[in-house]
């Protein structure tokens, strides 16, 4: 994915390092910067159009949450998330459930890295066809209803999934330009991988 001249980039903390490693200039640094040096700091803060410090203790959210929290407060129209999956099973799956608050907002949110685009729906979805070839759906809420898909080699017609099944895991696209989503009720991970 490229970055457009209208995006407005937000660095989370070490994320911020990374953008002003590789030439992108952050609209926004923020964090509580634990996880780099002090001279690593500096050189995000002079590099950064605006930059806002906190506690590293005395804070209700993780870094992460504060910069999806300044995005989600702009009103975009859609907020994609890059490095915010990793090694901390704790901190993706808090990452993933953040999708729920941009659903209830009505604001398209993706996370994306080298093998998976997640997304979470509680209405209907149209996905271009892409080259993650297998499409997984979880439950994020206990029951979600009225599933139907179209344009994937498994349908299913107002189908319920239970969190806790793995039915919905490794369809794949039909021969098709684009798919469609559909739920009646509930919370649905839409999770698009290749290995």
């Amino acid at each position: 994915m490229q970055i457009q001249i209208c995006d407005y980039i937000i660095g989370a903390d070490r994320g911020a390092l990374y953008l002003v490693q590789h030439q992108i200039t952050p609209d926004l640094a923020l964090g509580d910067f634990d996880s780099v040096t002090d001279a690593e700091r500096e050189r995000i803060r002079e590099s950064s159009r605006q930059y806002t410090d906190c506690d590293a203790i005395d804070k209700n959210y993780t870094d992460t949450e504060l910069a999806f929290n300044r995005a989600l407060a702009m009103k975009p129209s859609q907020i994609t998330m890059f490095g915010v999956t990793g090694t901390r099973l704790d901190h993706t799956m808090a990452n993933i459930h953040l999708l729920r608050k941009a659903v209830d907002a009505g604001i398209m949110c993706r996370i994306i890295n080298d093998h998976n685009i997640i997304m979470l729906t509680n209405s209907t979805v149209t996905l271009q066809t892409n080259n993650y070839p297998y499409v997984s759906l979880l439950p994020l809420s206990l029951t979600v209803t009225g599933i139907t898909l179209t344009g994937f080699k498994y349908p299913l017609d107002d189908a319920t999934l239970h969190i806790g099944q793995s039915l919905g895991v490794s369809n794949e696209w039909d021969d098709v330009d684009a798919a469609t989503i559909q739920v009646k009720e509930g919370y649905l991970l839409i999770i698009c991988s290749r290995d």
